[in-house]
């Protein structure tokens, strides 16, 4: 099946308009000026869009939504409602997050994932402990919580065959940097974070693992680790001791690491999201939601991983302690807040969803609109950025067929 989508299109890092996509099966043909097309061209289908049309966002730090937390995958099944909560909203790409706990209840998540990063539900896995700091646990279970350990790694990732995308590390929980090694070894990244380590051991972590992913090849999907949501769950900026987060950003402005940012008003204020995008150059900077289930659904009380969690105002805090315990927003909502509240351009802030998160899995296929890219779209309105369509692999999703 053939069809052609013309509107104003997000191609190549900045807007056109009279643009026009075609697509044969789940594959862009073509991108660029309509004006090019011969006037006799004809498609199985012809859609025009009056708002914005982007590529298919790109979430690489997800823990659920729809009521399902990807941390309770028994049946690859069951992750179907958060899978679909988020495609429906813009995002085609997800990476599932894991959180800590005990390794024989990881194993099993790991594989039951594997299954749909294979079929191309989900763009990888991503494990956010149980290497981190107790500190700095955030919404971690700390009976589980542990110093870093290779071999645990090395039976994550074969249980993984080659899904497992990124994993969070505390610095201070790696010191010989074992399980970097074994990650990048393996074709993971580590990202750095939940973290109460010094400002110097940040960037000692940062440097080794650029120069090792540098050195290892075609293994690697990038040749520069993360860092887990920048801010948040990391020892607190102070004006005698920047700490890990200034240190992440001075890496990630001379392009030595990703960071990862939540923009959504909740996790990071407005403020700081501009000064961040400010001082980190395009590339280099990602949004993410750290979406757990209750995105998308009525506050109420849920869990997370094995830890109770209450949702209220849209406001996901752990009902014992009062942490914040991931997000309640789809990247959509966060490329809106970036742009709209912390007054990002939109094209750094699509850009950030987009094409930077995709070249963090390696991927050269999502994240763009262009030829050969996978034909996954997000038509939006123009004023709110609100999803209207949405476009996964050449097919347009439907909550009804999910």
């Amino acid at each position: 099946m053939t069809q052609r989508i013309d509107g104003t299109a997000f191609i190549s890092g900045s807007f056109l308009s009279e643009a026009s996509i075609l697509i044969d099966g789940d594959t862009i043909t073509y991108a660029g000026p309509e004006s090019a097309l011969p006037s006799e061209l004809n498609a199985d289908e012809h859609v025009r869009h009056d708002g914005l049309i982007l590529p298919g966002l790109v979430d690489i730090h997800c823990h659920g939504g729809g009521g399902f937390s990807f941390p309770d995958t028994e049946d690859p099944a069951q992750a179907a409602p958060a899978i679909a909560e988020h495609r429906a909203h813009g995002t085609t790409s997800i990476v599932a997050s894991l959180v800590t706990a005990a390794q024989d209840t990881l194993m099993s998540r790991v594989r039951a994932l594997r299954s749909l990063v294979e079929a191309g539900e989900l763009a990888g896995i991503h494990l956010e402990g149980p290497f981190i700091s107790h500190a700095r646990k955030g919404a971690h279970d700390p009976q589980f919580i542990a110093e870093g350990d290779a071999a645990r790694t090395l039976a994550l990732l074969e249980a993984g065959g080659g899904t497992i995308a990124t994993m969070t590390i505390a610095p201070e929980a790696d010191l010989d940097g074992s399980v970097s090694r074994a990650l990048i070894a393996h074709g993971a990244l580590p990202s750095y974070g939940h973290t109460d380590c010094t400002g110097e051991q940040m960037v000692t972590a940062i440097q080794k693992a650029h120069e090792e992913l540098a050195s290892v090849g075609p293994v690697a999907r990038s040749t520069k680790p993360t860092a887990t949501h920048l801010f948040n769950a990391m020892r607190p900026i102070h004006h005698r001791d920047a700490g890990p987060a200034f240190a992440a950003i001075d890496q990630a402005a001379a392009g030595t690491v990703v960071a990862e940012l939540i923009a959504d008003g909740v996790h990071t204020s407005a403020d700081t999201v501009r000064y961040t995008f400010d001082l980190i150059g395009d590339g280099n900077i990602m949004l993410i939601t750290d979406a757990m289930a209750a995105t998308g659904m009525a506050d109420g009380d849920y869990v997370l991983g094995s830890l109770p969690v209450t949702v209220k105002d849209g406001v996901a805090t752990l009902t014992e302690g009062g942490a914040i315990a991931g997000g309640t927003a789809h990247l959509l909502d966060v490329v809106r807040f970036a742009h709209l509240e912390a007054g990002v351009s939109l094209e750094r802030a699509v850009l950030a969803a987009t094409a930077t998160p995709a070249r963090v899995l390696g991927r050269h296929d999502i994240g763009e609109i262009r030829e050969g890219a996978r034909a996954d779209l997000a038509l939006v309105s123009a004023e709110g950025l609100e999803a209207e369509r949405v476009m996964h692999a050449g097919e347009w999703f439907s909550s009804d067929a999910s």
